[in-house]
């Protein structure tokens, strides 16, 4: 058999993420996310105020607000729906969402002005404590390299997380589905269920004497999708379908690969005791104003390692290798900044930043344990 059907073969005996995670769905739509998505929560709270109390024209709602017109939506629907919510209510429905990789913002997650919201699946991360695994089914990577599809949230997530979009969310736990009522409420986590399939955790059970943590299979199976040789000896797989996880028959090796991806997804929330102090800095003293294009000085400079938000002010030191860094497509460290050009961020934001490229840099850190690791999953397979 050809060394090529070999590789077929074994990769397809492997139980697709789909089949490990049995409720799905893709991240949701607003078609309109200038309107109803905002860095400043109080600044969006105010935009849907002031659209819900004003008095004009459809067309002069649509230019006042800068909203598209969208086949089959109707924007004097959206705000007859507005005038049944006090504006109380509107704070109720402004809550996170993960934008983009380490992209963190606000929402107003209702079904007037957002065109997909998705609730069969997104309400299972507003109910309550959860975590979910954000994959994109897109094979190729863009900008080249290994396939990087991948990234974690414990908030809703957009559909174009992703760069050109295909963000399917696989939420560990299933929440009861609530009045639209309570949609946004908390509920009791005594009553969710694993995400799991129920054959998956027995033949776990059986292969290492106790049944895993829901939470420990999900760090498993982050860790070998962050494994560089899973990326390598699987892409032309990974490029046509959601990938295919390995499960080892080892419980030392699934301990250990479980104990890398959750550090990954420690780092990735933004959550790792790892973060502080960070690693890079930011120097300059003024309005730290970040710059609109290269010419105006936004750019990076592999000598000094410095990432300039403008003529005057950097953070430093950023390895070369942290800012071409991709995750879904995206190169995070530029993109993060790109998406804040003629903004002066927080004190917050520049901290943030300064997390984020250090938890890039740990994470190539951890990915090359993990590749170290990875040759004893698929040394002794789990036959499922």
């Amino acid at each position: 058999m050809p060394r090529s059907e070999e590789g077929a073969e074994k990769y397809e005996s492997f139980p697709s993420v789909k089949e490990v995670f049995p409720v799905s769905g893709v991240g949701m739509t607003t078609a309109r996310d200038e309107f109803v998505i905002d860095l400043d929560r109080a600044k969006l709270i105010n935009r849907i105020r002031l659209f819900k109390h004003n008095k004009g024209s459809d067309e002069e709602l649509h230019s006042l607000f800068n909203i598209r017109r969208k086949k089959c939506w109707s924007i004097r629907k959206a705000w007859n729906m507005l005038q049944k919510l006090t504006d109380s209510d509107i704070e109720d429905f402004v809550v996170p969402v993960l934008y983009r990789p380490f992209d963190v913002r606000w929402i107003f997650y209702h079904d007037s002005v957002v065109w997909r919201t998705v609730k069969r699946v997104m309400h299972h991360l507003l109910a309550g404590e959860n975590l979910a695994l954000c994959i994109g089914r897109a094979g190729q990577a863009v900008g080249g390299g290994d396939w990087n599809l991948i990234f974690c949230s414990t908030y809703i997530e957009d559909f174009n997380l992703f760069y050109r979009g295909g963000n399917v969310n696989f939420p560990l736990y299933l929440y009861p589905l609530p009045d639209q009522r309570d949609l946004l409420n908390h509920q009791d986590t005594s009553k969710r269920q694993p995400n799991l399939n129920p054959d998956l955790l027995q033949a776990l059970a059986q292969a290492y004497g106790e049944a895993p943590a829901p939470e420990e299979i999900l760090h498993y199976i982050y860790a070998v999708l962050y494994a560089p040789a899973y990326r390598e000896q699987h892409t032309e797989f990974l490029r046509v379908d959601f990938p295919r996880i390995p499960f080892t028959a080892d419980k030392k090796v699934f301990k250990d690969m479980a104990s890398l991806g959750k550090r990954l997804i420690e780092l990735h929330l933004l959550k790792s005791a790892d973060l502080d102090p960070p690693l890079a800095k930011f120097h300059g003293t003024g309005k730290p104003l970040v710059a609109k294009t290269k010419m105006q000085g936004l750019f990076y400079d592999p000598g000094t390692q410095r990432v300039y938000i403008n003529p005057s002010q950097f953070f430093a030191p950023v390895p070369q290798e942290v800012w071409e860094y991709r995750i879904g497509g995206y190169q995070v460290a530029e993109k993060w900044l790109k998406d804040r050009r003629g903004r002066t961020p927080s004190l917050e934001e520049i901290r943030t930043y300064c997390r984020v490229t250090t938890g890039l840099a740990l994470t190539i850190e951890i990915q090359n344990q993990i590749d170290d690791l990875y040759p004893a999953v698929e040394r002794h397979l789990l036959t499922l």
